[in-house]
């Protein structure tokens, strides 16, 4: 079972205090409740991203400036998680769903309008923020806690509340409209729920439930929406229009070669061919800029933080920490495959920035909260006798 799969990642053996008598003296991470490899390799994809931002924005410091502050908030909301326990998170499961589900309802009544989205919540002169961004860890963390309660693998009972809890804050966030963020949501749910050791049969049903159920995703979807996904099997078919965005981020990707065209020197981006490049289209500005070995030493690099992630979630020694510790490592890596393959021409645009690369501050908030949260599983794992 998938389960049991995530425990491998650790190993059988449970974790052991020292054989001496002696207790050890912890190390400035222990008590902080850091992993200095995970942090150290964030710290990295961060510090990489701004130098990628300064030149999509256009050498625009006051936004690096301004993304620099973020990850300095972000980095602080990651510590403070980190010092909570897996069994005070789980208390926390069902008051962030419901605080999140109110956020979304709000949204629909009063909700902030953009770009023809009405996605945001404001207070005036505080704060502008996504309300779907919580619910990309409170989903997770409820869908944990209730499956936690129960024996493995789930049954139907179990599942059917499930797609309950998932259901409705996902139908929230598809109507504001942001089908891509709703997909994610349901996602982070999906993959808890497989890691549950879901079986064979389960899936195949589900498989089968979600393919039937795409006609009706099609009818429900936007006329906009729809034109994505036209566009994305046949960009060339409005190259002015909708088809400009894939043609363009293509254009620049190929254009960078092996090694690039170097820092600054990119022309699909500096000449403002290619847009949105300093949010969801920034990987064309990495490839043009830095060519295929760049955009390798990225991928290679959230590689290596996916991987220790699940390491560490594979060390959690109860149900709910490895059920949130995975579901929220594989989200992440599915945020970054989408991204990378709506730019590279491979899947639809959906609108989904590249992780603590793309500039944004929720988001950033949100994804180092989820890997402060899953310090927080490993940290707190019980020391088992001999």
């Amino acid at each position: 079972m998938a389960i049991d799969f995530v425990r491998s990642l650790r190993g059988r053996h449970p974790v052991r205090p020292p054989a001496s008598g002696i207790a050890r003296r912890k190390t400035l991470w222990e008590r902080l409740h850091i992993d200095p490899w995970l942090v150290g390799m964030l710290l990295v994809l961060m510090g990489s991203g701004l130098v990628v931002l300064y030149s999509a924005s256009g050498e625009d410091l006051n936004m690096v400036i301004a993304q620099a502050i973020r990850f300095g908030v972000a980095l602080s909301v990651m510590m403070v998680l980190a010092r909570f326990s897996p069994a005070t998170l789980m208390r926390w499961a069902l008051p962030a769903y419901i605080v999140g589900v109110v956020m979304l309802i709000a949204v629909e009544v009063l909700g902030d309008i953009g770009m023809g989205a009405q996605r945001w919540l404001v207070i005036p002169g505080v704060i502008r923020f996504q309300p779907s961004e919580l619910m990309k860890l409170a989903m997770p963390m409820m869908v944990a806690a209730w499956i936690s309660r129960h024996e493995l693998p789930p049954n139907w009972r179990v599942l059917v509340v499930c797609a309950l809890l998932i259901g409705l804050p996902v139908a929230l966030i598809a109507r504001q409209p942001d089908l891509g963020t709703s997909l994610l949501v349901a996602a982070a749910a999906v993959f808890v729920i497989l890691l549950a050791g879901l079986s064979w049969r389960f899936i195949a049903v589900i498989v089968v439930l979600a393919g039937s159920a795409l006609p009706l995703l099609w009818m429900n979807m936007h006329a906009y929406q729809r034109q994505r996904v036209l566009t994305f099997l046949d960009p060339e078919s409005d190259p002015l229009g909708a088809g400009w965005n894939i043609i363009q981020s293509t254009t620049a990707i190929g254009s960078g070669g092996l090694w690039g065209k170097g820092w600054l020197h990119g022309t699909q981006s500096q000449l403002e061919f290619l847009p949105e490049r300093h949010t969801d289209f920034i990987v064309a500005v990495l490839g043009e800029e830095f060519g295929l070995i760049g955009m390798l030493a990225f991928l290679l690099l959230y590689l290596l933080i996916v991987a220790r992630g699940l390491w560490l979630a594979g060390s959690a020694q109860d149900t709910f920490g490895r059920l949130l510790g995975g579901g929220i490592m594989l989200t992440f890596f599915i945020y970054v495959f989408v991204n990378i393959g709506m730019v590279s021409g491979i899947l639809p645009v959906v609108g989904v920035p590249l992780p603590l690369v793309s500039y944004g501050g929720t988001s950033s908030v949100t994804l180092l909260a989820g890997f402060g949260i899953l310090m927080a599983v490993h940290a707190h794992r019980r020391l088992l006798p001999r």
